[in-house]
Order: C-alpha cells, then structure tokens, then sequence
C-alpha cells in the first residue's frame, strides 16, 4: 500500500497510461442505455509536431470529457488527424529541396508517395503526444481527413452542393500567393500589420493634348492598366469622360476614360484612378460595370508575362522599379509620397499576395450563412463567452463566395472531369468512364485540390460514417460541445455550421467552448522565431503531464490569452509533490489490521477538525461542480489548489499527527480510527474532483488508498462527487457555515495571524515561543480556549494565553483580527540587541523609501500624466510604509531605542 518516497511522474505516468487504454475505459458504447456525451477532436495537422496550443486546447477537451464520464456518460471523443494540404505540401517541399530535388522533378505520384510517408511518421508522432499528455480518446475511432470514409464525404458533398448550383467553375479575381503557386481563400491573407510604402503619382497624357495624373502603391500593375476612372459630377474630368489616354508603354491599347461613381472620390487625391481589372479587386468591379479588358500581366511565379512588353520576364518588384525608371524618362513621373499600406500577406508563407484573374471553383456562401446565423441567434448552438457572437454575425452578414480549389498536389482531388473531345465538364462521385455529352473516353480529371477546410468543415459529422446512415451518426450527432481557439472561429467554426446544417439538417455541435492564445510570461506571441516557443514535450519531461494540465487549466480563464511561466509550472509541480507526499503520510500510518484502515462511522463520533475538513470539503465539491459545469476550469482549479494545499495538508494533516498513530497507554484507537477514515474519504473524493485535470497522479494514488468498495477498479471510470450526488459516505452536515466561520475565526486567524509575527521577527523555526491572545469578541475566551491545544502545535508555541485583560507592555509584534489581538513578546524570542539592529536597519531604508515616493506623490506631472492605477498604487505603497514605519518606531521605544 506505500507509496515511492519520490515524487517522480515518469515512473507511473505511462504505467497507467497502457492499464487504462487495456482496460478499454474509453471506448463509447459500453453504456449504450446511459446519457451520452460526444465531441470530436480538432485535428491537428500533420505538418509536425504539437506545439503548446494544441496542448492547452487538448487539456481542455480532456477536461470536459473525463468529467462527462465520470458523470456515468456514454462518452466519446473523437480523435484524428488533418492532412493540411497546403502547409503539409510546403513543409514536404522545403525537405525535397534540402535533398537537392523538387515535387515536379518527382512528378504527382512520387511527390504524393513522400507525403503519404511523411503523414505517418508525424501522425504516430502527434497520437503518442495525445497519449502522453493524458488525452482519454477512444483511439479505436481515429480518422485522417484523406482516410477512404471522409473522402468519399467531401466528394458527396461536392458533388450535392455542384448539383444545387452553389458550386460554380468561374473566372473571378482571386488572392494568388507567387511562391506557395496557389490560390487562398480571403481568410488565408493577412492584412492586420501595417506597413511604411509610398504612394507614387504619374500622368497619362490624353490624346489630341492635356494629361491625367493618377497615383498608386503599385506602379508595376500599370502595364495592365485598360481605364482610367474619374467621378462623373467630378467637374475637373467631366469633359473628358469618353475621351482616349495614352498608355506609354502600349500606345495601340484602347484606355479610356470612364465615369465610375463608386470607385473615384473627388475628394481623394487627384480624383482619378488608374484601372487594372486583372490584378485589383475593386478594379476588378469597376471593369465588369463597364466592360473593361481584362488583361493579366504576371505568370504564376509573380515574373512579369508577355502581356507586359519590354519588362517580360522581370521578377513584379524589380518591374516596379525598372516601370517608374521608364516613367521617369520618358517625363510623366509626378512626385511621390510617404504612405502607410497594409498588403495581403499569405498565411503560410508571408510572400506578399497578388490578386489575380484567375479559373477557380467557387461555393456560393451567402445561401448556406443565412442558417448558420439563425442556429446561433435561436439558442441551437451557444457560444462561450457569448461575445464571439457579435464577430460571428459580423462576418456572415458580409461573406463572400469562398475559392475552394488550390493549385496543389497534396489533398482531396476535385472531383471534375473535363471531355477532351467536346469540352464538357462532369462532375461525380466516382471516376467516369465515358463523357456523359459525346461518349468519348477522352475524360481527364481536374488536377486542383480542395482547400484543406472542405473537408474539415465536414468532420464533426464524417467521422462517424456520413453520408451512410450509421447507427453511430444517430447516436453521437450532433455533438454535445466543440473547445477551440478563437482565431478559427471563419476558417472552421463557422464553417462547420453551415456544412452541418446543409448536409445534415443538424447542428454540428451545441456548445463551441472558445479559449485564448498561449503567450510567454511576458504576455508576448510565442514563435520559434522570437525564441519563445514552449515545446509540450519539454514541459512534459520536466514537469509531467499533471503539473502541465494543471498548470494550462489554472491560466484557462474564460476566453482570454494566457501567460504561461516557469514559476506558475514549477509551483504547480510542487502542487503535486505535496500532494503525493500527503497521501504517503497517510498510507504509511495505516495499521496492520485491514479491518480497520477504513472504518465506517457515525456523525456523532466527529470531533471538530473531522467535522471542519468535511464541511470544507462539501463547500468545494459544490464549487468544483460549478466550475465544471460552467467551463470555468480556472476555478475548479483554484478551488482544488486552495483545499488541498490549505485545508486538508497544513491543516487537517498537520492537526491530525498526534491522533493517527496507535498508543501504548491503553487510549481507544477508535478515534484514530475515524480521523484516518474522515482523512482517506475525504482524499478519494478529493482525487475524484481533481482527476480530470490531473488523471495520472490521482489515478495512481487512488489506487494505493484502502478501497470501500471494489466496484470501481479505476478511478478513471469512477462516479465524481457533485452538488447532488455524493458517492462516499460522508455525513451532510447542516451547521456547515457555522463550522467553517468557528475554524477560520478562531484557529486558522489566529495561527496565520502568529506565523507571520514569527516570520516578521525572524523568529527562528524551531524555538518555541511564548504567544498572547485577546479576544475582541463576547465568548471568545471560550473559543480559544477550545482550540488552544491546537494553536500550540501549529504556532510551536511554548504557552498560549488567552489573556482579556490590558497587554504588558513589553516588546512585542502584535496584529488586530476581527476576532482577537494576537501578540508575539520578543523577549525570549528573538536577540534583543539583533532585532534593535535589525529593525533600525529596516527603519533607515523604509525612510528612504518613503521620501522617494512622497516627492513623485508631489510631482504634479506624475500625479497628471501618470496611468490612475500607478498613481493608486504608489499612494497604497506609501500608506503601508507609513504603517511599518509606525509599528517600528512603536518596537524600537519599547526595546529602549529611539
């Protein structure tokens, strides 16, 4: 029944790890009558490794998962892996390149070959992380996003939604990334990080006399350029609407100018705006409203193509040095300004994006967002914390249609087959042989992948068999909660809504659990860059998982970015440490007797202390159950820090040595007996409430502690106390808040209130000391008196008295509770003659101290420009220096020293 001396998790962790996946603890199913509870994983990419964001977010789902099972739940989570097509493609491509080749010196099926390799090594990579950090998935139900089921789930749904006329083959402006070859998705650009550019002015000289001065960030985009746009009430240019430009570069090309309300601003520079429908989004408008050419200018790489004459060939930014040089020469350059820009950026790579005329597939969006929106307005699905939910609707209310191909080769292959005899375009859930127009064989498929989000907005739903009707579907969807990170909520979240709500008729989830970004402790964005990134492996080494889990769930407050620290890591270790040596201390003091290790016993036979550590215990099995039920993991946490460190091993182990120990003097053991049975019912509930947060180390002490009952063989699979439900049998105590205040008023106050006297006076820790007590309240004699046994011990006081009269004056620390005075006399405590130094010492800095803050606290410019809550501080620091600075002039003339 003992324990290792040593907190060490590495020699159990794993242990318990294979005892619970043999026992098949988490596989859903067995209890098929029972209410059930489903989620399914965020899959992470195959890209490589965890980072600390997948194990936060995997604690969390942890979290909520062990707590649904230990409620008794058919539960089920969900595990898997995404393919991640263009983030895997580039991270495949980069270690071709270390090796001296390429994808297309491979070719498509060689290429796809090394990917396929490079997925199962991190695949097994990412599933032993899960494992290791605790993640109770039922691992029989792992998916891969390209596994044969899902596939054919993305291409039914392509298929439905290319049947309804929401997916569409066109040629529209898209984002283009130069170096990744593809196009993105408006949600794969960044566009947040300003940059310092210059906005560079040029004229077009009109023919039959006169010019146009037009101004833009991109001069190179001119050798495009088919318009030139001026507001039609814009007197300057009314005149010239209709009229022919010059273009310099392309005197033949037929540029115009036109009169276009929504694109020229009279007020905005010259009023006149150069047009490039091929490579500009608004441009891209304004030609389609007047029937502009459109006429692109760059080849995929980003180099300039034929269609820009003389600078054929030169890379987009040297053309824009080498296109305003031109300009320059040839006497149209008119000037340039500083200007701040915020260029589109893509995701993966940070090349800048070039916006491009483009062939692509499109899903018409607006027709599926109207549900998507309804879902959540109606109470369907809840959102925590409810504020996602204006930036949801925000972003719905104004979507566009989404591009879905990617010029890829990694990922599900588009379902599209083009005739090469007539030109049809057959679209189908499985390969044609014949052109279903003209019956020739000629049929070659698309070679365009998905974008790697249409097939996971189907995973809440593919998982489980979808598009069959599996008996699986019916009974774990919809799912009962989604945990992830806000910054998904276009990419995926609201995706998966809408994909839900078409294919199924269902939502996919009821709850989406939104939490923050891990930052360093300094608040900053971790990046390998930066040189701050955590790898969960490390923290997991040196910390293990528990300390880990706890310490992600502690930071875990609704909704924001957490600071993750060593200390807070370190301190929660410690956390565990202390809790593993409490449980050893009780083990080692069980009797030989099995009869008697754990005893059943009746209200009346609880003393104080028994009766103090159970009422406490009550108080936080509500707060714990609370806190889980709200998602507030930060709480549950504190609660069980609080109770466990505080109440039960300062207080309750600390209070209970002198009884657990069987006597020679003829004392009935009995009452041993229940201390130690009130201390193990109390822990097993304890390590029940804390399990879902730190599944190891309960696990493997609960397994050491005398069992009641062997109906539960693992803790895992136990029944968690709550509010309503109490699943060890310790009395309901009515006077509950009358305990708690009697302990706290009149024992711990007391204690704590002694303890940092002790500590003020540098008391040594191991003499004794004498200590006064007065109480400040009617009966208070009595209550000290009751406990005062038990101050001696905790205070390792020599004497305590318990004195109403006036205090001696003699030198003494003394601190005024609500309740009592408690007074520390120094002599015999302390060197007299040290702490007159010690004190004169501490006296001269505080004076010091106190001029400095007292001249900043005068300083008008301080105290005006200053943050409120700076200046507040400072005035709190001088308010509490001012009391010390009082308490030692008080010590000092009582020990004869002014």
């Amino acid at each position: 029944m003992t324990l290792d001396k040593a907190f060490q998790p590495e020699s159990y962790e794993s242990r318990i790890a294979e005892k619970w996946e043999h026992a098949g603890l988490f596989r859903a199913g067995e209890a098929a009558t029972t209410k059930r509870f489903s989620l399914v994983i965020p899959p992470p990419n195959v890209t490589g490794a965890l980072h600390i964001g997948h194990a936060f977010d995997m604690t969390l789902q942890d979290i909520v998962v062990r707590w649904n099972r230990m409620l008794g739940h058919d539960t089920l989570w969900v595990p898997g892996t995404d393919h991640a097509g263009i983030a895997t493609q580039m991270v495949v491509e980069k270690r071709l390149r270390e090796q001296g080749t390429s994808r297309h010196e491979l070719g498509r099926e060689r290429f796809e070959q090394q990917v396929w390799k490079w997925k199962d090594i991190y695949r097994q990579r990412i599933v032993d992380s899960l494992r290791r950090l605790g993640c109770s998935c039922d691992w029989s139900r792992e998916r891969f996003t390209l596994d044969p089921g899902l596939s054919r789930a993305v291409r039914e749904t392509f298929v439905r939604l290319y049947d309804e006329g929401l997916i569409y083959r066109g040629t529209r402006l898209i984002n283009w990334c130069p170096d990744c070859r593809t196009a993105l998705s408006d949600l794969e650009v960044d566009r947040d990080k300003p940059e310092q550019g210059e906005m560079w002015s040029f004229a077009y000289p009109i023919e039959g006399g006169g010019e146009i001065v037009v101004a833009t960030t991109r001069p190179e985009t001119m050798l495009g350029d088919t318009a030139i746009a001026v507001h039609p009430e814009d007197e300057r240019y009314r005149a010239m609407i209709g009229r022919r430009v010059l273009h310099p570069f392309f005197p033949e090309r037929d540029v115009r100018v036109v009169g276009d309300a929504e694109l020229a601003d009279p007020e905005t520079g010259t009023g006149a705006v150069k047009v490039t429908p091929a490579h500009d989004p608004n441009d891209f408008a304004c030609g389609l409203r007047h029937g502009l050419e459109q006429i692109s200018i760059f080849e995929p790489d980003g180099a300039v193509n034929a269609a820009g004459g003389p600078f054929r060939g030169l890379n987009r930014f040297e053309a824009r040095k080498r296109v305003k040089q031109a300009l320059e020469e040839r006497g149209l350059a008119r000037g340039t300004q500083a200007h701040t820009l915020t260029p589109g950026r893509c995701q993966r790579c940070r090349t800048i994006v070039e916006p491009t005329i483009s062939t692509q597939w499109f899903l018409k969006m607006e027709p599926l967002a109207g549900p998507a929106l309804e879902a959540v307005r109606d109470g369907r699905i809840r959102f925590v914390p409810s504020s996602w939910e204006k930036t949801f609707f925000h972003w719905l209310e104004n979507i566009q249609d989404w591009c879905i191909s990617r010029q890829l080769w990694w990922g599900h292959r588009i379902p599209a087959w083009y005739c090469g005899a007539c030109g049809e375009v057959i679209v189908s859930r499985e390969p044609p042989q014949r052109c279903t127009s003209c019956a020739s064989g000629e049929l070659e498929q698309d070679p365009d992948v998905l974008d790697t989000w249409f097939s996971s907005q189907l995973w809440p739903f593919s998982v489980f068999g979808w598009p069959d009707k599996t008996d699986e579907l019916a009974r774990y969807y919809p799912t009962d909660v989604l945990v992830t990170g806000f910054d998904i909520i276009f990419f995926w979240v609201a995706r998966m809504i809408m994909a839900g709500l078409k294919m199924t008729g269902e939502v996919p989830f009821r709850t989406v659990l939104f939490h923050g970004m891990v930052r360093d402790a300094a608040g900053q964005k971790m990046s390998k860059t930066a040189g701050n990134a955590v790898e969960p492996e490390l923290l997991l080494a040196e910390h293990g998982a528990d300390a880990t889990r706890f310490t992600l769930a502690a930071l875990a407050s609704s909704g924001t970015d957490l600071a993750l620290s060593e200390q807070r890591l370190t301190g929660y270790r410690a956390f565990m440490n202390k809790l593993w040596n409490a449980t050893r201390f009780l083990l080692l003091r069980l009797p030989a007797d099995d009869g008697r290790q754990r005893v059943t016993y009746e209200a009346d036979e609880l003393d104080d202390l028994d009766r103090y550590l159970i009422a406490r215990y009550l108080e936080t099995v509500e707060g714990v159950d609370r806190a889980y039920h709200e998602f507030r993991f930060d709480q549950a946490a504190e609660l069980l820090y609080h109770f466990l460190w505080h109440t039960y091993c300062d207080w309750s182990i600390e209070l209970s040595k002198p009884d657990l120990a069987d006597r020679a003097d003829g004392t009935d053991p009995r009452r041993a007996d229940v201390r130690r049975s009130v201390l193990l019912d109390v822990l097993d509930g304890a390590l029940r409430l804390l399990h879902p947060i730190a599944p190891f180390i309960t696990e493997e002490l609960w397994q050491h502690l005398p069992q009641r009952s062997h109906a539960e063989p693992f803790l895992a699979a136990s029944s968690i106390p709550t509010a309503e439900r109490q699943p060890l049998p310790l009395p309901i105590l009515d006077d509950r808040t009358e305990l708690i205040a009697s302990f706290d008023d009149w024992l711990i106050g007391p204690v704590n209130a002694a303890r940092g006297l002790r500590a003020a006076a540098g008391v040594e820790p191991a003499r004794k000391v004498t200590l006064r007590l007065r109480p400040r309240q009617p009966g208070g004699a009595r209550m000290l008196e009751r406990y005062r046994d038990r101050i001696e011990i905790l205070v390792r006081a020599e004497q305590v008295i318990i004195d109403e009269g006036p205090v001696p004056d003699e030198p003494a620390l003394r601190q005024v509770l609500e309740t009592v005075e408690v007074v520390l006399p120094l002599s015999g405590a302390v060197d007299l003659a040290k702490e007159r130094e010690r004190l004169l010492k501490e006296k001269g800095k505080l004076d010091r101290e106190l001029a400095a803050s007292e001249r900043k606290l005068a300083n008008a410019k301080f105290v005006s420009r200053a943050p409120a809550e700076v200046v507040a501080k400072e005035r709190e620091r001088l308010a509490a220096g001012r009391g010390r600075l009082e308490e030692i002039e008080r010590l000092l003339a009582q020990l004869g020293t002014g």
